[in-house]
């Protein structure tokens, strides 16, 4: 548990905003949603990356639906980062702070069939989607209806690309 002194070390730089949310519970909750746009900033990377690298017989689906993909994983980064500054919390600041605070693994292989491009991604997907529900946790359990209800649209669309992803995987 961590005294009054570490929290507002911690919490250095937040901003100073009317909210009725305990100064503990903006602690946790900016943490949780920075661990989730990590996150999101590394899922979108890989996204675009295997958009960029797919081959193979369906290429042109699979090119359009990572790239609609990539661009629905980017969007929820504005409101990620907006969401942790409305309550007072300090987001992400660079590269190596993503690198750092994600818990999604990065895939740097110089190639990959596009079946393992797509099982790679709907198996990260899923495991966003558990943070979600961690993070939507978190909130709630903080009294913060705001953000767990962000959340809680982010979760019906990752399951979204995790159905989609798995019935392209079906096919190939």
């Amino acid at each position: 548990m961590q005294t009054v002194t570490q929290l507002s070390e911690n919490m250095k730089g937040n901003l100073l905003v009317p909210t009725d949310l305990k100064p503990e519970g903006v602690a946790q909750i900016a943490e949780s949603l920075n661990l989730l746009l990590a996150d999101i900033f590394a899922l979108y990377l890989k996204t675009k990356s295997f958009h960029w690298h797919i081959s193979g017989r369906h290429f042109r689906d699979y090119h359009l639906l990572l790239d609609e993909q990539a661009a629905q994983i980017f969007a929820m980064s504005d409101d990620i980062a907006e969401r942790t500054r409305k309550i007072g919390g300090n987001t992400l600041r660079s590269i190596s702070d993503i690198s750092r605070h994600q818990r999604l693994r990065d895939n740097n292989a110089a190639s990959l069939s596009a079946t393992d491009m797509l099982a790679e991604l709907r198996s990260d997907n899923r495991q966003l989607t558990g943070f979600l529900r961690l993070t939507h946790e978190v909130a709630s359990g903080n009294d913060d209806v705001a953000t767990a209800s962000l959340i809680e649209n982010w979760i019906d669309e990752s399951e979204r690309r995790t159905w989609f992803l798995s019935a392209a995987l079906h096919e190939s």
